[in-house]
């Protein structure tokens, strides 16, 4: 399910209805926890957060939800939500950077509870996850009580973490790569997304495709801002085609497929938010100063 819906929109957005939240990710309304967990684990009804985020100001513009094929699996499943602060004076333009909230769920066992910052740019909704220093997120395991309470305390520390994850589209537009340095996040984005436990990379595409862009204002753009754009929808988006050889030595073309699965997507999304940071770093700039 694609986690950019029409009431992601930043002109006439609107937070997900109850109902179109139950169409898309059923899972989210689960009070009780999977068969298949023991009496010691404590279900939390994302449901629940959600209607004491509302009461917050914050709104659901984006779900969804993991598949399965065990029967009966589905409405406790791992979730992802998208969430703004709805703000009605808030003005956005194309080209804009905002700071949204992601909470993923799931009461089947499949995954604690994780609120976490997301950086959005409007115009082509790339999404990431902002991993800053050791507070990027808060973690609720399914036990103990005031677990919503907790929950809804956690998000504004996360909106405050958020604020510092809004300082790279500024500051890192402002550093400048040689090609080599883009090369070299380029490899290391290589690495992230086909390498082994090891680290060991068994596939054609090259560091030079996934600096590959798909937007005319990052081609024309040679700054540490625009390389992570770039590392960042190729990595996720998937779409590279290369060439391989079997064990036959039979040509095979390939193409690389998006990234579906949640827990993926934030691995990489995060990796890469601290590759392009220690990259500024490297070149002097930390915005977490």
């Amino acid at each position: 399910m694609n986690m950019y819906s029409q009431t992601a929109r930043f002109d006439t957005g609107r937070a997900l209805t109850e109902d179109e939240l139950f169409k898309i990710a059923p899972s989210i309304f689960a009070t009780t926890a999977h068969e298949s967990r023991s009496e010691r684990f404590a279900p939390i009804p994302t449901i629940e957060v959600i209607r004491g985020l509302a009461r917050e100001g914050f709104g659901v513009v984006g779900a969804k939800q993991s598949l399965t094929r065990v029967a009966g699996k589905a409405d406790f499943t791992k979730h992802l939500l998208r969430i703004r602060k709805m703000d009605s004076d808030a003005s956005y333009a194309v080209g804009d950077t905002v700071a949204e909230m992601l909470l993923k769920n799931a009461n089947d066992g499949t995954s604690v509870y994780d609120l976490f910052a997301g950086l959005f740019r409007i115009a082509c909704l790339n999404s990431m996850v902002a991993a800053i220093g050791n507070i990027d997120s808060v973690k609720v395991r399914h036990t103990g009580k005031n677990i919503v309470d907790n929950v809804i305390e956690g998000t504004f520390r996360v909106v405050e973490n958020a604020k510092l994850a809004l300082a790279a589209p500024a500051q890192w537009s402002q550093v400048k790569l040689e090609r080599e340095e883009a090369l070299a996040m380029a490899e290391a984005a290589r690495v992230i997304r086909f390498g082994d436990a090891e680290g060991k990379v068994d596939s054609p595409i090259t560091a030079g495709q996934m600096l590959t862009a798909h937007r005319r204002e990052d081609a024309e753009r040679n700054n540490l801002w625009a390389c992570f754009n770039v590392l960042q929808e190729n990595t996720i988006r998937g779409g590279m085609s290369g060439v391989r050889y079997d064990a036959n030595n039979r040509r095979r073309r390939m193409t690389t497929r998006a990234i579906q699965g949640i827990d993926q997507d934030v691995k990489l999304n995060r990796a890469l938010w601290t590759l392009s940071h220690e990259m500024a770093k490297l070149k002097g700039v930390d915005i977490a100063a």
